[in-house]
């Protein structure tokens, strides 16, 4: 009897605003079969460290976090700052 538990990113959505939504899978399986599936979210935005995360994330953060959204998010956010 092997009880394994695990993490799977299993859901990587890039939002409207260049955000991306990562939902990731805890699962508990005995002797191959699923127990439990419980999930947790998280948003990433433009300048966020990326280099701990899972390779999949890292590959679409990179193909859509171009320098140019970068300084939008960045110029985003000083806009708002001064607004409030």
């Amino acid at each position: 009897m092997s009880i394994i538990e695990k993490k799977v990113v299993d859901k990587i959505e890039v939002l409207e605003n260049n955000l991306i939504q990562v939902r990731t899978a805890s699962v508990i399986e005995k002797d191959g079969k699923e127990l439990t599936r419980t999930f947790e979210r998280k948003l990433l935005v433009p300048t966020d460290n990326i280099t701990n995360e899972d390779y999949k994330v890292q590959l679409v953060a990179n193909a859509i976090w171009s320098s140019d959204v970068i300084k939008e998010y960045k110029d985003f956010i000083t806009n708002r700052e001064n607004t409030i």
